[in-house]
């Protein structure tokens, strides 16, 4: 009696440690979210807590321990990438991990725990989780009499199911092992839509050569061109079983990874019947099981022998295993092909989709899938209003019949056919040369001979703008061979993780909106602009280059006679990258860029996106113009030291000259200090000697008799009459906007800017028209020291407004050696 009444005791104070301890957990996971939820709190509103040292080099483990709060913030720090300058970090969007996501966490947590209780009881409680998620698994996906593998690698349960048809095909498998495959060499099908790198997973675990492995191209004759061809692949299967090979596997898509289109898994399923081989089917569709509207391509996936499925990532569950269902009546050959598992510990990893989908119940499960399949719809029929815009899955045309009503009913009959099969929640469009053209009632014939690869860079902005204006939305870029480059929108992927809402599909279209008239005119003005910049020609040239989104890429190249290919390049470099950044600073939002990690050639500027109302031809005159200026700016520049030198040369003799005709003129008398000072009191003399001006840019002396009898400055405009571009606008006129164009017409996303009112024009005109003065100092200077006097003086003044430089010859008597000369005033 006392022995019972202790194990009691000791039943019942296990149990509460146990209640106790799972308690603890779940506080501890829901202190870690709220700490992380705070940190995140905590960047949206700006402010700061104690930088904890997130950096990238490893450092030593700390002598003493510290607590979970400090850890979870370190953790905060590793996950926002905390730079170590101090600088505001970058606000990363979180997933949305709701109740369910905690859910899945919490069976993490538990999974842990429960691993180290006895075996006999981590047994039962293993075989309740695995049994239960099974069948609700089954039930959901209508899936009958199956088995499920939960495996973390959504690759790993087609591996498992290899192994599983090689054992069961090859008897003496178990005992011969590899050696029994070289009688009959398995060969393994698949789609040419498949998921890149399946093929070569599988051979490399199970050690197969890629020789077993066999792609079956696409159907090219009706419907989709991302399903399988059903008679191709007959032949095929045909040719391998007279080969002497055996036909193993077939994989087959319910929802390609690319376009989402489904195969025709009705027909796959009956020709795998005939010739004995493995079903097995996998793809985003298979969600739309759980739905009560299934599509008939759809619902023929519950008869393959396996289908690989990702809740976890169709319902929002973060870490949760993928799960293959199959079916197979020896359990020895499912434990050796290791679709069984054979610790107890590995069943513990159905352990948080077991309490998700309790936490969810089978209405919340459908709920997700059916708003997710909504989402697609609303954003189907939002884009079948926007011109330029062409979806994914058009039917392909129906073949001549002989007899009109003849074709006509098949016609139906077959569209109805093909619609049912390509029906899927996986959204494609892309921007269509063709529909643009018809829309603008023209044609883009010429603008780059139809390249697929322009419109290919079209779509691929497209898709980067609309994920980054509308991040919520999860749309993503895909290439695909027929189609080219298309924006993808998934929302059984995406929509639980990002919680995508309708409000976020609709947004989605209104960006699309104003983005696709700004890619329709861009794809017209690029003709133009290749014309205009042959019209510049040799000094501008266009280059090609398709894979740039924009308007194009042009180069100016000066003459460069007589320089060697290093030197020009190196010229090339300097003068595109001050035009460049000469372009950048006009007011205009234009995009100007390098473009470094599009184009193949060096050296290039290319123009963006634009409007249909800027003026092309505007646009290539104001860079030849800018390219023109700082080719002969650099000119100027290295020329300016050769021409001061023999300028400077040349004012010392005319300066010699001018004082001998002065002295001739004024005689010995008015050279005396006092004498003169005498003479020129009671009878002042009126030289006849003129000063001269040096023209830095012509490399001459010139008179300045013109210069004082006028006032100005010979040869040059005043500052209000010299010409800008601007002055030739209307009021509220834009850079680059034709004359008759409105700034209505001008989206949001790409306006042009206020024009800049002063010009290079206008600034060359400034700087020309300021003399800096010579000094009288340097006017005395003696012959052998004058020269060099000179140089300094006008290299010191060049660098602020070296235009012109006056010379003017003294006018005062001479004075006696030693003394400075006073330049007279004119």
């Amino acid at each position: 009696m006392l022995s019972a009444e202790c194990s009691d005791a000791s039943s019942h104070t296990s149990s509460m440690m146990v209640d106790s301890t799972l308690t603890q957990v779940g506080k501890n996971l829901n202190e870690a979210m709220r700490i992380l939820g705070d940190g995140q709190g905590e960047l949206e509103s700006g402010t700061r807590r104690q930088h904890f040292g997130s950096t990238g080099i490893p450092g030593p483990l700390q002598g003493d321990g510290q607590d979970v709060s400090t850890l979870l913030h370190l953790v905060h720090n590793l996950i926002n990438d905390e730079e170590e300058d101090g600088e505001k970090p970058t606000l990363h969007r979180l997933l949305n991990v709701g109740e369910q996501g905690h859910m899945a966490l919490l069976g993490h947590s538990l999974a842990a725990y429960i691993s180290v209780l006895d075996r006999e009881r981590l047994r039962k409680l293993t075989t309740r989780i695995l049994s239960d998620t099974t069948m609700w698994l089954c039930r959901l996906f209508r899936y009958e009499n199956g088995s499920a593998c939960f495996h973390d690698d959504d690759r790993d349960g087609l591996v498992k199911v290899c192994r599983l048809v090689i054992n069961a095909r090859y008897q003496e498998y178990a005992s011969e092992g590899y050696t029994v495959l070289s009688s009959k060499q398995p060969i393994i099908y698949q789609s040419a839509s498949c998921r890149p790198g399946l093929a070569q997973h599988l051979c490399t675990q199970l050690g197969l050569p890629l020789s077993s492995l066999c792609t079956v191209p696409c159907n090219t004759v009706f419907g989709s061109q991302h399903q399988m061809d059903v008679a191709l692949l007959e032949k095929l299967i045909k040719e391998d079983k007279e080969a002497g090979k055996l036909p193993l596997l077939l994989i087959a898509n319910a929802g390609t990874p690319g376009a989402g289109h489904t195969d025709k898994l009705g027909r796959l399923r009956d020709l795998c019947d005939q010739y004995s081989l493995w079903l097995h089917v996998e793809g985003v569709n298979l969600a739309t099981l759980a739905l009560g509207e299934v599509t008939s391509a759809i619902m023929a996936a519950t008869r393959s022998d396996s289908m690989t499925l990702t809740p976890g990532q169709w319902l929002g569950l973060p870490a949760v295993t993928a799960v293959t269902l199959y079916r197979h009546e020896d359990p020895a050959l499912s434990l050796a092909a290791g679709l069984t598992p054979s610790q107890p510990v590995d069943k513990l990893r159905a352990l948080p989709l077991w309490l998700s989908l309790q936490h969810l119940g089978h209405s919340g499960v459908v709920q997700k899938f059916r708003h997710a399949t909504s989402l697609s719809q609303q954003l189907l029929q939002k884009l079948k209003c926007v011109t330029s815009i062409k979806t994914s899955g058009v039917v392909s045309p129906i073949p001549p019949i002989s007899g009109a009503s003849l074709r006509d009913v098949l016609g139906s009959l077959m569209l109805s056919i093909v619609e049912d099969e390509l029906k899927s929640p996986v959204v494609l469009f892309k921007f269509s040369q063709e529909m643009s053209a018809a829309s603008r009632e023209g044609s883009v014939e010429g603008f780059c001979a139809g390249e697929k690869e322009v419109l290919d860079a079209f779509n691929r902005w497209l898709g980067e703008q609309l994920a980054q204006l509308v991040p919520t939305s999860g749309v993503d870029v895909v290439e695909l061979e027929e189609e080219g480059t298309c924006v993808r929108f998934s929302p059984l992927v995406t929509a639980a993780v990002l919680g995508t809402q309708q409000e976020d599909v609709e947004d989605l279209v209104v960006k699309l909106m104003e983005v696709v008239p700004v890619m329709d005119s861009t794809l017209c003005l690029i003709q133009d602009f290749r014309e205009q910049t042959h019209r510049h020609s040799p000094s501008l040239r266009y280059i090609e280059e398709h894979s740039w989104p924009g308007l194009g890429a042009v180069r100016y190249e000066p003459q460069a006679d007589g320089m060697d290919e290093i030197r020009r390049k190196q010229e090339l470099e300097k003068i595109n990258t001050e035009l460049l950044k000469k372009l950048q600073e006009l007011d205009t939002d234009i995009i100007f860029s390098s473009g470094s990690e599009f184009g193949r050639e060096e050296d290039c500027i290319f123009v963006g996106m634009v409007t249909e109302d800027v003026d092309v031809c505007e646009l290539v005159d104001t860079i030849a113009a800018l390219g023109r200026d700082i080719v002969e700016s650099g000119r100027l520049l290295e020329n300016m030291t050769e021409v001061v030198r023999k300028g400077i040369l040349e004012a010392e003799l005319q300066l010699q000259k001018a004082n001998e005709e002065k002295l001739i003129e004024e005689g010995m008398l008015r050279q005396l200090p006092l004498v003169g000072s005498v003479l020129n009191w009671f009878s002042p003399v009126q030289s006849s000697i003129k000063g001269r001006t040096f023209n830095l840019a012509a490399g001459s002396l010139d008179s300045t008799e013109v210069t004082y009898s006028t006032k100005a400055q010979a040869g040059k405009l005043s500052l209000q009459d010299a010409p800008t571009s601007s002055s030739k606008r209307l009021p509220g006129q834009r850079l680059f906007q034709r004359s008759g164009a409105g700034s209505d017409s001008i989206s949001e996303t790409s306006s042009i800017g206020q024009a800049e009112e002063t010009t290079m024009e206008r600034s060359i005109t400034e700087s020309s028209s300021i003399q800096p003065p010579i000094s009288p100092a340097a006017l005395e200077t003696p012959s052998d020291t004058a020269g060099d006097v000179i140089t300094e003086k006008i290299q010191g003044s060049f660098e602020q407004v070296p235009s012109q430089v006056e010379a003017e010859e003294p006018t005062k008597e001479m004075q006696p050696e030693g003394q400075e000369v006073k330049q007279s005033s004119r």
